[in-house]
């Protein structure tokens, strides 16, 4: 399967989503792409056939308001029925919401709350540690997330119990709603905040190419005594330039002359990578 052309096909299933729905995160959508992708279709053990298997790995997306890219990868996955959720997400009354919701097959917690996803997944792979089972947990957290201090308290806990079956990613867009992530709360040098919490930390200098997603998580895999974090340096509305890097596009819905460049240019993308 090539990983690489399909997240571009998803970014089209998303935008169709949103619009279907007349609302939607679609800068964020666009950037986790990739991660999601690389998770679902090459590295987590995890599928509706093995969906309530105590030894599937386990998934939390935290930053839940990138609800309609995941949607997208839980259809291709085989999870949900993308035309059901084409027809229904956003409208009262659905199951599909804005974000998880986890009486849906293949979600595992509601989040959106920011700041809980990562004590969660915490507590999930401390418990997978005490039945001595050998999955792995990965949680999703945006960068704007981080300012929430329930993610350092999770952080701290992950290093006291050596949690090297957690892998964290902090999708690394540098943008939020309010504009400029740095300027609304900085991080200041992320890498070496989580270093100093005990975390094994690996950049990710493009998070939204596959191979170097790839690359990190096997690497992920190997460490021994501590959790991991991926710094997943990515492109808020990665795919079309109206979109890219505009805190604008953090909640948009595409009007017709907008949909029709960005599936222009995601189509475009897609087919040069075929």
């Amino acid at each position: 399967m090539n990983l690489k052309a399909l997240a571009y096909q998803l970014r089209e299933d998303a935008v169709n989503i949103i619009c279907s729905g007349k609302a939607g995160h679609i800068g964020g959508d666009m950037s986790v792409m990739e991660v999601l992708v690389e998770l679902y279709f090459s590295q987590m053990n995890i599928s509706p056939e093995n969906i309530d298997d105590p030894d599937r790995d386990l998934f939390v997306l935290s930053k839940g308001h990138s609800m309609e890219a995941y949607y997208a990868v839980l259809a291709e996955k085989g999870f949900l029925d993308k035309e059901d959720i084409l027809k229904n997400f956003s409208r009262f009354g659905s199951k599909y919401i804005g974000h998880p919701n986890n009486k849906l097959p293949g979600i595992e917690m509601n989040s959106g709350s920011l700041g809980h996803g990562l004590p969660v997944c915490v507590g999930m792979a401390r418990a997978c540690k005490m039945d001595h089972r050998d999955n792995r947990v990965y949680v999703v957290m945006g960068d704007g997330e981080l300012a929430e201090g329930s993610v350092w308290e999770g952080a701290m806990a992950a290093h006291q119990y050596k949690l090297d079956n957690l892998c964290a990613v902090v999708d690394r867009n540098r943008l939020q709603i309010s504009g400029n992530t740095e300027d609304v709360m900085g991080h200041d040098d992320l890498h070496e905040r989580f270093r100093s919490f005990g975390w094994h930390v690996i950049d990710v200098a493009d998070g939204n190419d596959i191979d170097q997603l790839h690359a990190a998580f096997e690497e992920a895999k190997t460490v021994k005594g501590q959790p991991t974090v991926l710094i997943a340096n990515t492109v808020k509305g990665k795919g079309s330039p109206i979109m890219e890097n505009k805190a604008s596009w953090h909640h948009h819905v595409p009007d017709a002359e907008e949909y029709s460049r960005i599936m222009q240019d995601l189509e475009a993308a897609k087919e040069a990578l075929m």
